[in-house]
């Protein structure tokens, strides 16, 4: 980084309400500004790790104490701009699909295109506006895209407080936003924390979760999470698992949905995240059907691509193994029975053995 901008306290005063007036210009809801100290989070994080609640995902423990010392990840650093961006589309029925066992569940955030790039241009664009403002400074801007505490951070900024799922919540917009932060080397006057927290004894997430992943009141074990094993997994889906996974193929919403505050969140303006190709409401079968080529195609800028064709056929599968019986499902996924990946194979006899004892039962009711 440069060599911190000289201004008086007067000026970071009001260049700190500028940067949350051009943040909403830029679409932003919210914006806040947090100092570096993340030394409780940081033992919380070690904790979690040391349980090994991580699973696979060694970028979590990787790059030391980089992710809760900004300082040590971009040397100069003194204060993180955080801002959250609602994603949620407009007449999208989550409750309803998750009740459509014959459909397909996507994480209501990946329907749309993929959203690290536009935020990362808009926070590009914050920075631009400050230094025009104020001349050259040092930052750097994150979106998912490096060992950031981005939830430690906004809480620390006032976005919120980190409810009892270990997620964001804020009590005027609920969960459903993405975050990202705006490392810089300016001294600006930081924003209280949220240090209120309004689930008091509230369960609705914990009992919600389909897996019991949430194994502590903010600790969730991400081996036993759906957005896990559905995303960050790249090999078998544990049995035990699968049942309760029912129709959800990439992600899971349910402790976001059921979470009280999740009724104040307001439609997205953004036309990025509008449903693509049916993906709020399309079936399994049909998704199964989609051959390579076609999923490249209609994911391209969709944060389900990162999954890859393997992996979604290996999670529809899972999700056809548990939709009701039909001829449909089972031809589909006896089409599969020979694909070249043993990941997918298993899968697919797996949902194959589950379609015939419910194809048996329904003959056996009649």
């Amino acid at each position: 980084m440069t060599l911190p901008v000289t201004l008086d306290d007067n000026a970071l005063v009001e260049l700190a309400a500028t940067i949350k007036t051009w943040g909403r210009e830029l679409g932003f809801q919210q914006v806040g500004i947090a100092d570096v100290d993340l030394a409780e989070d940081e033992l919380h994080l070690q904790r979690w790790l040391d349980a090994g609640y991580h699973g696979e995902m060694g970028f979590m423990a990787k790059h030391g104490n980089k992710r809760t010392r900004p300082e040590e990840l971009v040397p100069g650093t003194l204060r993180m701009i955080s801002v959250r961006l609602d994603y949620l589309p407009a007449e999208v029925e989550s409750a309803k699909v998750l009740g459509q066992p014959q459909t397909a569940y996507v994480s209501r955030y990946a329907v749309g295109r993929d959203y690290h790039k536009l935020m990362r241009k808009r926070l590009a664009t914050l920075a631009k506006w400050i230094e025009e403002r104020i001349g050259p400074f040092g930052y750097r801007a994150f979106v998912d895209s490096a060992p950031v505490m981005e939830r430690a951070l906004a809480r620390k900024a006032g976005l919120g407080w980190v409810g009892k799922n270990a997620m964001l919540l804020n009590p005027r917009a609920g969960s459903l936003f993405f975050l990202g932060e705006l490392y810089v080397d300016l001294p600006l006057p930081v924003d209280p924390p949220f240090d209120s927290e309004h689930c008091g004894s509230c369960s609705a997430c914990r009992t919600a979760c389909p897996t019991g992943a949430i194994v502590e009141d903010k600790v969730v074990d991400s081996r036993a999470c759906i957005s896990y094993l559905t995303i960050e997994l790249f090999g078998s889906i544990p049995e035990r698992f699968r049942e309760a996974m029912g129709n959800r193929v990439f992600g899971c919403d349910d402790c976001q949905l059921v979470c009280p505050f999740t009724r104040f969140t307001r439609a997205t303006a953004e036309d990025d995240f509008a449903p693509r190709h049916d993906l709020d409401r399309a079936s399994l079968v049909s998704l199964f059907a989609w051959g390579e080529e076609e999923f490249l195609d209609k994911t391209a800028g969709s944060p389900i691509r990162r999954i890859g064709y393997e992996r979604w056929l290996r999670n529809l599968a899972v999700g056809l193994g548990n939709a009701p019986w039909s001829e449909s499902v089972e031809a589909a996924l006896r089409a599969r029975l020979a694909y070249p990946s043993d990941l997918v194979r298993e899968h697919v006899r797996w949902a194959l053995e589950r379609q015939r004892e419910k194809r048996d039962r329904l003959i056996a009711s009649v």
